[in-house]
């Protein structure tokens, strides 16, 4: 199965930068943008550079008066009271940082466009994915949520039924709370658990407001959840939800922040598991949406050893020409590496892992297994609200 695929970017995106030290580091979207380059995947797809998200489409989720004091730090950013979340150690404020964030959402709405409309079939801003800004204020590294504002572009469009997968391993807490009165929405997380990592949310008795009940769904995995089982929880939730909600479009979110390389979190998934999950997603959107795919990036601190592979993995799933795990990385980007990092590039496509997984429903489950109580714990919280058995 593959589709008609696009890629979203624009070069102004890597001004997207909270300044030196910063976690969020912007040589992670270079890096993963000449690694693209480099396999020639842009031979397989257009590349779209789409406008940055105007005042009307970043109400869709965010509030006029946020909005307007992002406009205030990007003009002057030492203001002395800034406010909603700006000018934090999380998120400081910087020059532009209004138009940058803007720029990154128009990515993630052109995507979303792109793929209604039928122009792609699948679209990916590997940029994107800041999924814990908040309607009213910055955080977690997030200024404009271009996720949701891509979910709520497709509602204004017409969408009846999206469908969000967010495999960061934060929880997708702007998401799921720009949505959790929408039935039409169905966000699913799998994530950390909150008691061990920010942002302390994602419990799964998170099941969604009034009227919206069974559609924010939250699998809360144990600290050192390792490649089988983050796979055997992402089998036993995910499917099962895609096949009773019949989304029109799936958006996913691939914050690479889940590797066991990553310094701001403590799963140890490796990048052969990422790729496994952005493949079944690919399939997933195949299966239970017309092939309808909107692809975003998200968390990712180990910005040249990981971050950049796992992206260029994904957006050659989206081109339609996936990149075998045992490729070599091309030697004109290793240079680049080294050029602008002063570090060695990972030679592979790679960790030397061979996922696998026993399904959920393969055997049953381990009562005393941590991961199989948080899978449960989800099951039960949300699948009898679709109709399922847990």
């Amino acid at each position: 199965m593959s589709g008609r695929g696009q890629l979203m970017w624009d070069d102004a995106v890597t001004g997207y930068n909270f300044g030196p030290g910063h976690p969020m580091d912007p040589v992670r979207l270079a890096l993963t943008r000449s690694l693209v380059e480099a396999f020639g995947l842009t031979k397989s797809m257009p590349v779209v550079a789409a406008p940055a998200a105007g005042e009307s489409t970043l109400r869709l989720v965010h509030r006029s008066d946020y909005i307007e004091a992002v406009r205030r730090a990007s003009v002057d950013p030492r203001g002395a009271e800034l406010g909603y979340g700006l000018g934090t150690v999380d998120d400081p404020a910087f020059a532009g940082m209004h138009e940058v964030s803007a720029l990154i959402a128009g990515q993630s709405v052109g995507a979303a466009e792109a793929v209604w409309r039928g122009d792609a079939d699948h679209a990916v801003n590997f940029a994107g994915g800041l999924h814990h800004a908040m309607p009213g204020s910055a955080s977690g590294f997030c200024v404009y949520n271009d996720a949701a504002l891509a979910v709520a572009r497709l509602l204004e469009l017409g969408a009846e039924r999206v469908a969000y997968v967010d495999v960061d391993v934060h929880h997708g807490d702007g998401v799921q709370a720009a949505f959790w009165d929408d039935p039409r929405v169905l966000t699913i997380s799998l994530h950390e658990h909150p008691r061990t990592l920010f942002p302390q949310t994602g419990f799964p008795e998170e099941t969604g407001g009034e009227g919206a009940e069974g559609s924010s769904v939250n699998v809360a995995l144990p600290a050192g959840t390792g490649d089988e089982g983050w796979l055997r929880a992402f089998d036993a939730v995910v499917p099962e939800l895609l096949a009773a909600f019949r989304p029109q479009v799936l958006v996913t979110q691939h914050g690479a922040d889940t590797h066991f390389e990553d310094p701001l979190a403590h799963l140890a998934v490796s990048l052969d598991a990422q790729r496994a999950v952005a493949e079944a997603c690919h399939d997933l959107a195949h299966r239970y949406a017309d092939g309808r795919w909107v692809a975003l990036g998200g968390g990712g601190y180990a910005v040249v050893e990981v971050v950049p592979r796992t992206w260029t993995h994904l957006v050659a799933l989206v081109a339609g020409a996936p990149i075998p795990p045992e490729a070599l990385t091309p030697e004109e980007w290793r240079h680049e590496v080294y050029r602008l990092t002063r570090q060695v590039a990972p030679a592979r496509m790679t960790d030397g892992r061979r996922p696998v997984w026993r399904g959920f429903d393969d055997g049953g489950y381990d009562p005393a297994d941590r991961l199989d109580q948080a899978v449960l714990a989800t099951r039960r919280a949300v699948f009898p609200l679709h109709g399922l058995l847990p």
